[in-house]
């Protein structure tokens, strides 16, 4: 890109021709957190602890400690996440290529059927309907799912019941055909995590931490404002903090949209 296109660049987002929208849910003690069985380790809540404000422990500033699992809130998921994708090179935080980091995304709106249906599930008859619409998905994509369910308030976001959460995700046939046949760069949705609630019930469980990152690819989860965006016309960022060796971590998630 020519300096004249960067400065082009600048001048649309300075102008407002080019729009950006906060896909980030807010951090603080209340941000839900995934739940897992009894016999598995837990996620630290996210906590905030004040080490001084103007004051004796520090008269002219101030600050915080914080506490938080790297999965809190809206957060990116590397491929080192999950067993299936422990082995590739560059698959942490820490040294993911940052390139990566920036990336057009497809939003598949299916709102009205989460609202009806808590355990919606995305299926490839589907998004190839929408395809028909806005043309096919490109390589090295997000695809967002949007279902509305960052509006929600935390019992209802987890929906957790005596079998499991019921949160709405992507059909286990649909993540091979998103990662093999369309060569996305990742998923993202608004729920907790980027799987449907019962995905422990798959084959495999929980595929779009399996497959997705079985293939070197990214997730997305929590976020919310996708209401805002074009099914299609989206850039994303998505850099996570840089945590040597990192799973994944809070995200301040960026839309970039033409206005």
């Amino acid at each position: 890109m020519s300096q004249g296109s960067l400065a082009q660049f600048a001048q649309a987002l300075a102008s407002g021709e080019i729009r950006i929208v906060d896909l980030t849910q807010p951090l603080n003690s209340s941000t839900a957190t995934i739940q897992l069985p009894p016999e598995f380790g837990k996620t630290w809540p996210f906590r905030l602890e004040e080490i001084s404000k103007y004051d004796s422990r520090g008269p002219a500033w101030y600050w915080n400690n914080f506490a938080c699992g790297e999965h809190t809130g809206t957060h990116f998921d590397a491929p080192i996440h999950w067993v299936s994708g422990k082995d590739y090179p560059k698959n942490a935080t820490d040294d993911i290529p940052v390139g990566k980091f920036v990336a057009p995304a497809c939003v598949i709106d299916v709102s009205q059927e989460a609202t009806k249906d808590a355990d919606f599930l995305l299926t490839i008859e589907r998004v190839k309907r929408w395809e028909q619409e806005y043309g096919r998905i490109d390589a090295g994509s997000w695809v967002l799912m949007r279902t509305d369910w960052s509006k929600r308030e935390s019992a209802e976001f987890l929906n957790m019941k005596e079998d499991g959460a019921h949160v709405p995700g992507p059909h286990p046939e649909l993540v091979p055909f998103l990662a093999k046949e369309r060569d996305v760069i990742g998923w993202g949705s608004e729920g907790v995590g980027t799987d449907a609630g019962q995905a422990f019930r798959f084959d495999p469980p929980f595929p779009c931490h399996s497959i997705m990152h079985g293939h070197n690819k990214f997730g997305l989860a929590s976020l919310c404002n996708l209401d805002q965006l074009p099914p299609k016309g989206t850039l994303l960022i998505t850099p996570p903090l840089k945590i040597t060796k990192g799973s994944g971590s809070p995200c301040r998630v960026l839309a970039l949209v033409q206005a």
